[in-house]
């Protein structure tokens, strides 16, 4: 064998004690460890799977042994395979020691068709990040060995599938790095997945534990990340409804962002997320399963390379992390919402902290760029504004998880976790544009959806309804979204929506007020009895700072109105009453209307202060005499004059 290791059991009186010996260059070998495994050997014939000599038992009789395999992978895992002899053709058990999980899962599957068909036992192959557990002509599971912990994550295919079919039924022995022996033929294979076949199941699987696995099956092993990322979105586009126990946007955009940075270092696995759903209660029809923590083995030796050096640390990740250091975005929430209500409030900290978040952003956009120089160029209109909101969320993302990998990364550059990080972080925001981009295309869509001149078509609806479940997904994960998103979602809302529908989108947080969607809005709609229902309805819901700006685009009574009354707000917050005389100059008001009278003296007395003119300089000469007109446009509308 490649690896150069010999797996022996030592049998104790009450257990079963596996070692392995590591041979090396110069022929001297070292004892690597000793792991108590929980099986009974011996009162039972068995073959001996990994030399594969004196094989030429009676077919009918191979059943009628048990079967004991060691799997090893680049990445660190050891996993024994065992499976007892065969009692009863009901159903069959096997077990996977995952030693360098620290657990181990007992599988039970019910066996469906007629005993005549069973020929031979279990018989397990090793396919890197999976292990197979073939038995002709009833069930073909494959095991997720680096990500174990959910079981969703394993594809099981059972009874009638064309899978089982296709394998053949005369016995397979398992070699190393992936090779396959058929014992009948004497053909040796190299086994692997099949892409095809992958993305085919992907489309006809019908529960969702199965679209859950070969979604990370395709990610996971495949060549040819882009053209495999185009076909899940596509699959996702058309099946955006079709997965009830998780969501598709959100386990495919944390997969395949996980992924792409995966190489760049074996324990990614613990401290990035891989998987957006935390548990799987939810039971694989045909399969019970029972785990149990097992003894971590004991390392012999102290001193690792290559291959025991990533097993060593997977197993002190195993005794000493606890709970998991997988990052997750909790800091990046508080911190982020923070920083929005200084804004609002036009209290902010320090610059320099603010510009430093700001700078990680456009590194992370620069980044984005020049990864997509080989793209085709972008239909959808993103990244066209500044979008300070986002902008903060994507550095304020890049700085949480620079210090995470730096807290728990040791050995790595720091220039390398950096760009490791801004890569993680444009990958995230590059598969939400190809979301987008793709039922952007799909639907033949033109720039002139950003135009309110006409009602929506069925495309729009359809995109509008894509774009509010990456909405939705990006939410819940609490991850940002490209520049210029909400504009054109709440362009599209508009154009899609009766007002009602819209308003209560708005309400909810569905729809967020931009600046620019809000500005073209104003600009583009003219003032019908309807437009100016909207419009009224959209400038009342919009923050402070947003609304002084929108209500002087609008030349209308109700803004004028709302511009009057935040320059009398911010005039008399801080006014104290000065003892003045009751009688009132007529001669200088042009409406002998005396409450109105005398709070525009008022007004005037407090704006004749120099520091009142300079408190409010730059406000678009909005003064007493401005307030006088709005009130009496505004009492004129009211009373229908």
């Amino acid at each position: 064998m490649s690896e150069q290791r010999l797996y022996y059991i030592d049998l104790k009186k009450s257990r079963s004690i596996l070692k392995c010996i590591q041979f090396c260059a110069n022929e001297n070998f070292n004892l690597m460890f000793e792991a108590p495994l929980d099986i009974s050997l011996s009162d039972s014939g068995f073959k001996l799977v990994n030399f594969g000599c004196g094989y030429h038992q009676d077919q009918e009789k191979l059943s009628k042994y048990l079967t004991l395999c060691v799997f090893t992978n680049h990445t660190g895992s050891l996993c024994v395979c065992y499976s007892p002899k065969l009692d009863s053709w009901e159903q069959i058990t096997y077990s996977v020691f995952y030693i360098h999980k620290g657990y181990s899962r007992t599988f039970t599957a019910a066996l469906e068709s007629a005993p005549s068909r069973v020929t031979r036992g279990i018989t397990f192959l090793n396919l890197d990040y999976y292990v197979a557990v073939y038995l002709p002509g009833h069930f073909f599971h494959l095991l997720n060995t680096q990500h174990p912990d959910l079981i969703c994550h394993s594809l099981f295919l059972t009874g009638n599938n064309e899978v089982i079919d296709i394998l053949p039924h005369s016995p397979l022995q398992s070699l190393s790095e992936s090779l396959v022996l058929d014992w009948c033929s004497g053909k040796l294979y190299r086994a692997s997945l099949n892409q095809s076949y992958l993305l085919q199941f992907l489309w006809s699987a019908r529960l969702d534990c199965e679209k859950m696995a070969v979604l990370h099956c395709v990610l996971a092993r495949g060549q040819d990340p882009q053209f495999l990322e185009a076909k899940i979105i596509q699959w996702i586009s058309e099946n955006i409804s079709a997965c009830y126990s998780f969501d598709p946007i959100q386990e495919f955009i944390i997969a395949s962002s996980y992924w792409s940075i995966y190489p760049e270092t074996s324990n990614m696995d613990k401290l990035l997320p891989y998987s957006s759903v935390l548990t799987w209660n939810t039971e694989i029809p045909g399969i019970a399963l029972v785990t149990e923590e097992i003894t971590l083995p004991l390392m012999k030796v102290h001193s690792f390379k290559n291959y025991w050096e990533k097993l060593n640390a997977n197993l002190e990740y195993v005794k000493y992390s606890k709970p998991h250091l997988h990052y997750h975005n909790s800091v990046v929430r508080r911190e982020w919402h923070r920083l929005i209500s200084e804004e609002k409030t036009g209290q902010r900290r320090s610059m320099v902290y603010v510009r430093n978040i700001l700078d990680n952003a456009a590194k992370v956009f620069s980044n984005l760029e020049a990864r997509n120089l080989v793209s085709e160029p972008r239909s959808t209109p993103l990244f066209q504004e500044e979008d300070n909101q986002q902008r903060l969320l994507v550095g304020l993302m890049v700085a949480e998880l620079k210090d995470h990998l730096l807290r728990h990364l040791q050995g790595v550059e720091k220039k390398k976790i950096e760009q490791m990080v801004l890569d993680y972080n444009s990958k995230l925001l590059h598969l939400i544009c190809q979301i987008l981009e793709t039922s952007w295309r799909k639907h033949n869509l033109h720039p002139c959806v950003l135009h309110f001149d006409r009602q929506a078509n069925a495309a729009e609806f359809s995109v509008f309804h894509i774009m509010t479940r990456i909405l939705e997904a990006t939410n819940n994960l609490f991850l940002p979204l490209p520049p210029g998103f909400h504009t054109l979602h709440t362009i599209l809302g508009v154009r899609c929506l009766p007002l009602h529908n819209l308003l209560h989108y708005i309400d909810s947080g569905v729809l967020r007020l931009t600046e620019t969607a809000v500005t073209r809005l104003m600009k583009d709609l003219d003032n019908t009895e309807k437009n100016e229902k909207l419009k009224f309805s959209i400038i009342v819901r919009l923050p402070p700072l947003i609304g002084q700006k929108i209500c002087r685009l609008w030349d209308h009574p109700m803004t004028s109105n709302i511009i009057s009354r935040n320059h009398v707000k911010r005039l008399l917050q801080d006014y104290k009453k000065q003892p003045r005389s009751s009688m009132i100059d007529k001669s200088s008001f042009s409406v002998e209307f005396l409450p109105l009278n005398y709070f525009i003296e008022t007004l005037t007395d407090i704006e004749s202060s120099n520091q009142a003119l300079y408190a409010f300089e730059g406000h678009d000469n909005v003064d007493a005499k401005f307030v006088e007109e709005a009130a009496l446009k505004h009492t004129t509308m009211l009373l229908g004059l």
